[in-house]
C-alpha cells in the first residue's frame, strides 16, 4: 500500500522529492506500525504565499512558515487504529511543506535540502501521529522519534 498522495501547488513537480516522500513515510509507518493499515498521508508541496495562505485560513495567523500538519485524528485514536483492522481507507492528515523555507533552512543550518525535507516530512507525520513540542517532555519524545526515523534512512545532519 502506497503510504503517500503527494500534490505539487503552483510548483513544479520534482522525482527528486517524490520518491523522498516516499522513502521517509514509508519508514516513519514502518516505525509506528501501520505498514498493513488502511492509512495514507497527504502531501503539498508549496510555495511561501499558498502556505500562508493556509495558515491565516485555518490557524488565524498570518504568515508563511515551513509546515503545516492537520492530522485526522486525536492521538487516542491513532492508537486505536493501530489495532484494527480496517477495509476502509483513511487519510492520518495532511502535511503543507513550503519549499522556499525548507531551502532557507537547509542553507541556515548547514546541511543539504534533502535532509531539511526529510527531517519536514518526519516532524509533519509525528504532529499526525498525535505528538507536539510544546511542553520540554514532549518535545524531548517528539524529537527522539524524529531522530530515530532519520538515523534509520542514514539522513543525519552534515
Amino acid at each position: 500500500m502506497k503510504c503517500t498522495e503527494i500534490e505539487y501547488l503552483n510548483v513544479e513537480p520534482n522525482e527528486m522529492y517524490s520518491e523522498l516522500t516516499e522513502k521517509v513515510l514509508k519508514k516513519c509507518f514502518e516505525t509506528e506500525n501501520l505498514l498493513d493499515k488502511n492509512i495514507y498521508v497527504s502531501i503539498i508541496y508549496t510555495t511561501p504565499v499558498d502556505i500562508q495562505a493556509y495558515n491565516k485560513e485555518y490557524r488565524n495567523i498570518d504568515k508563511a512558515t515551513d509546515v503545516l500538519s492537520f492530522p485526522m485524528f486525536e492521538k487516542e485514536e491513532v492508537e486505536k487504529l493501530k489495532q484494527e483492522k480496517s477495509i476502509v481507507t483513511e487519510v492520518l492528515g495532511d502535511i503543507i511543506v513550503n519549499l522556499s523555507q525548507v531551502k532557507m533552512q537547509a542553507d541556515e543550518y548547514g546541511h543539504s535540502f534533502e535532509r531539511e525535507l526529510a527531517y519536514m516530512l518526519v516532524h509533519g507525520f509525528y504532529h499526525l501521529m498525535g505528538y507536539d513540542h510544546i511542553q520540554p517532555e514532549d518535545k524531548k519524545e517528539m524529537r527522539e522519534k524524529e531522530e530515530n526515523v532519520l538515523s534509520e534512512l542514514n539522513i543525519n545532519r552534515e
